[in-house]
C-alpha cells in the first residue's frame, strides 16, 4: 500500500487533532480502555500517528488483548478521561464495540485484525519506530 501523505503523521510537528480510544480485554470479561490525543487528516492518519508514535508498534496497541481503537475527530477533555467506549464479546475472539456519543461526532472504529493490517502495512513502508 502507497500512503499518501507528504509527511508521516508521527513526524509532523502539528497539534492533536483526534482522540484516539483503546480497548483491551483485561480478562475475567474487564475492559481496559485508554486514551490520548493524536495528528493527523483523518482517522486513517491518526491510526498511523497511534501506531508509530512515541508508544507505537512494540507498545500495547499491537498485543494479542488489543480488542480495537475507536479515533474521534477532535479534542475532547471528558472524552479523553471517560470516553463513552464500550466493548462485549460477541463470540469466542469477537467483540462489538458501542459508542454512546453525539450522533453528529465523526467516528471511526478500528478491530484488532484492522490494526494489525495497517501496522504491518506501515511497518514495510516506514520500518519499526
Amino acid at each position: 500500500m502507497t500512503f499518501t501523505w507528504t509527511t508521516p503523521p508521527w513526524l509532523r510537528n502539528e497539534d492533536c487533532t483526534h482522540m484516539a480510544t483503546t480497548l483491551t480485554d483485561a480478562g475475567n470479561g474487564r475492559i481496559m480502555v485508554h486514551s490520548e490525543s493524536v495528528r493527523g487528516d483523518d482517522a486513517n492518519e491518526a491510526l498511523a500517528d497511534l501506531l508509530m508514535g512515541p508508544c507505537g508498534m512494540g507498545g500495547t496497541v499491537l498485543r494479542a488483548h488489543v480488542i480495537g481503537i475507536v479515533i474521534r475527530r477532535g479534542i475532547d477533555l471528558k472524552w479523553m478521561f471517560r470516553p463513552p467506549v464500550h466493548a462485549a464479546a460477541a463470540s469466542p475472539g469477537q467483540w462489538k464495540i458501542t459508542v454512546d456519543a453525539d450522533p453528529d461526532a465523526e467516528l471511526t472504529t478500528f478491530t484488532a485484525s484492522d490494526i494489525r493490517s495497517f501496522a504491518a502495512r506501515l511497518h514495510v513502508a516506514y520500518g519499526a519506530a
